[in-house]
């Protein structure tokens, strides 16, 4: 109050509100030397499925290791190939008796180089030469000049500009441009040695190519919404028009309930955020190709809107790329590494990605501990109370609390004020937990659904949620008491314990009306045949609320 009193900014800005706080004020020595407390971790692990890791054992040890989402990379191999790793995944969740969800990262549109002339695989490139690129994507390359695959790029690129070449190991800068014969003639900026068909980028151009391509919606109707995925991962989106096309091909085709995921790669869909963040339903900062088209050193500050405007807006959003890449080939990551994936979650993360180092490398276990270790203590370290407050600041400040906000925000101060160490959200959409785990109450969300989709999505990205299925939500106390009875087993609460409940009458129509306060008890009034109810859907439920994470 005295800095807007006498007009002056704040000297420090949180990460969800604008009011002056300084970081760290509730980390001790004591709480560095602890042991790390990884049960009931509230932020979600993605894991992308490859050769290291995707038969039946390898999976379960991923699953035991702390995997909430796991995700096919289609970028690489076939139909055929995907399937028998999703079989192998859902038996391997069968087997845990765990809700994984499967995510389908698209291939995207792409710009690659082209072929070399003479059968070679690489070719050695000096710098302050030249080279031309032509989009004529027939033409067999060598040193001297080059295929592209976009065919409008002497249109799309101006003098000076520059051109990175195989995730900017190349870097080439635009001397002159001939539209006629769709040519490009360059200066090679550094020594360079290449090999066919890598990946270009056009740093701050607003290319004229699909969002998606032919292969990109082949994928999604016949893979994935014939298999039944939870989310779509939809590369390289650009505006909110692309948000809403993938929308419509999904319902046209029987997949309504999939879930999008945007991933910002590029600087149109950086500007164009607000939009594509109000139609989606997820997003993911993909930090790699956002790294080509713009500075890396902005690509932090990109991140940093990015979630922060997620959270506002109470969509769960993944920070992906090179986490923990040094541990494709090492058993320990590097400070750095870690450092990075804390500073995500300390950002408001609420999922992490693993590529490579659980696709490709021997130490994909190790992997998902590290990460899962490092968001707990992060976890552990804040003080939820004033991340709540912060969050209903901000948002009550922008914008008019709506009625599912301001049933939430209501919902998780009560539980704060009573000290309840659970709220249960009983709810058909996932959508009243999506908003519970928007204030982030610091203590167990337990959905109940009857939907296995909702309850694999739920517990999939939704920060704190552990969603469970059930038959059916019409007898509210019977379910309840259930699920005390679960939580007590799973010591997460004891008997006397308060709790919050968010219910009401308007089953079937996706909403709720009630927050209740209630005390946890035990098997008094409780039927065995009662008690069986929530787990007649065999290989959901049977495990109770365990919380197997990471033990």
């Amino acid at each position: 109050l005295f800095l807007q009193l006498n007009h002056q900014p704040p000297k420090m800005i949180s990460n969800t509100a604008e009011v002056p706080t300084l970081a760290g004020g509730f980390i001790s020595i004591d709480m560095v030397k602890a042991p790390t407390d990884v049960r009931n971790r509230r932020s979600k692990i993605i894991c992308t499925l490859g050769p290291a890791c995707w038969e039946v054992e390898q999976l379960e040890t991923l699953i035991d290791s702390g995997m909430n989402v796991a995700r096919l990379n289609f970028s690489h191999g076939s139909h055929e190939g995907h399937l028998a790793c999703l079989n192998r995944l859902r038996q391997a969740a069968k087997n845990k008796n765990r809700n994984i969800a499967v995510l389908l990262d698209t291939k995207g549109p792409e710009i690659r180089s082209g072929f070399f002339e003479d059968g070679v695989d690489k070719i050695e490139l000096k710098k302050d030469e030249t080279m031309i690129l032509t989009s004529d994507y027939s033409f067999k390359g060598n040193s001297h000049k080059l295929a592209c695959s976009y065919p409008a790029l002497a249109k799309s690129v101006k003098t000076g500009q520059q051109i990175l070449v195989a995730d900017g190991s190349l870097v080439l800068t635009v001397l002159d441009t001939d539209v006629a014969e769709g040519q490009v003639t360059c200066r090679i900026e550094n020594n360079a040695t290449i090999g066919e068909r890598k990946n270009m980028n056009l740093p701050g151009v607003v290319v004229d190519i699909p969002t998606f391509t032919e292969k990109d919606c082949d994928d999604i109707v016949n893979f994935g919404i014939k298999h039944e995925v939870d989310y779509i991962a939809a590369s390289f989106v650009r505006k909110a028009s692309d948000v809403k096309n993938l929308r419509k091909l999904l319902a046209d085709n029987g997949g309504q309930k999939i879930k999008i995921i945007c991933k910002i790669e590029n600087q149109e869909g950086l500007e164009n955020y607000s939009e594509i963040l109000e139609a989606t339903d997820s997003i993911m900062v993909a930090r790699g190709d956002l790294g080509m088209e713009i500075p890396p050193s902005k690509v932090i500050l990109a991140q940093k809107m990015m979630i922060r405007e997620a959270n506002i807006a109470g969509k769960p959003i993944i920070t992906a790329t090179q986490m923990l890449e040094s541990m494709i080939g090492n058993p320990r990551p590097t400070r750095a590494e870690c450092s990075d994936v804390a500073n995500a979650i300390f950002d408001g993360s609420d999922a992490v990605m693993l590529s490579d180092e659980t696709a490709n490398g021997p130490y994909f276990e190790q992997a998902v501990k590290v990460m899962a270790r490092t968001c707990r203590e992060v976890e552990n370290s804040r003080n939820y109370n004033n991340l709540y407050m912060s969050i209903q600041n901000t948002i009550a400040n922008r914008q008019q609390v709506s009625a599912s906000d301001s049933l939430a925000s209501s919902a998780v101060k009560t539980a704060i004020d009573v000290d309840a160490k659970v709220i249960f959200v009983l709810s058909e959409t996932g959508n009243t937990a999506r908003n519970v785990a928007k204030f982030r109450p610091g203590r167990h969300i337990i959905c109940l659904t009857p939907d296995p989709v909702v309850s694999r999505q739920c517990s999939g990205l939704l920060n704190g949620v552990h969603a469970y299925v059930v038959d059916s939500l019409d007898d509210t106390n019977a379910v309840v008491k259930e699920a005390c009875i679960e939580s007590m087993e799973a010591g997460i609460a004891n008997e006397g314990d308060r709790m919050v409940l968010i219910c009401g009458y308007t089953y079937g129509k996706g909403a709720n009306d009630q927050i209740k306060v209630e005390t946890i008890s035990g098997y008094e009034g409780t039927s065995p045949k009662s008690k069986m109810r929530i787990y007649s859907q065999p290989g959901l439920m049977r495990h109770g609320f365990s919380f197997p994470d990471y033990k």
